[in-house]
């Protein structure tokens, strides 16, 4: 696994794993159910992913929003392949919300909204926290 993909805190944070990409737990939660889609293939630009990967990448969109909506049901998502500081291929997923959401006895709120989302804000969602948001995303994720 490349350096991305262990600084998102995998295999822990492991949501489902493809082919050619993986879906992490976003361990910062910028939002409530924050994800890092990140690639397995060696590449660090966009236009280096193969063409199987990007065929993927379709199919794995439309599992995470489903996913993100039969759990939370957010009014939109942003995905952001940003690449600044963790150059392999990865986006971070941030489902957006319009009014904070109670998850585990953690309030949750979207300080960006409605505007771009904020990645200098999060929620504090401890041990207890990190793995009711796992095992939700789990159940929810088509098979």
């Amino acid at each position: 696994m490349n350096p991305t993909i262990i600084k998102f805190g995998y295999p822990d944070t492991l949501i489902r794993a493809y082919r050619h990409w993986l879906v992490l737990l976003r361990p910062a939660q910028a939002t409530l159910g924050a994800l890092v889609l990140a690639s397995t293939e060696p590449v660090r630009s966009l236009s280096e992913v193969s063409a199987d990967g990007f065929t993927e990448l379709a199919r794995i969109t439309a599992d995470i929003e489903q996913a993100l909506a039969a759990a939370f049901a957010y009014q939109r998502i942003n995905y952001l392949l940003l690449m600044m500081v963790d150059p392999d291929v990865h986006f971070h997923v941030l489902p957006r919300y319009h009014d904070p959401r109670r998850f585990a006895d953690t309030l949750f709120t979207d300080p960006g909204w409605p505007g771009p989302p904020r990645l200098d804000h999060s929620t504090d969602c401890d041990p207890a926290c990190r793995e009711a948001l796992l095992a939700t995303l789990r159940r929810h994720w088509p098979n």
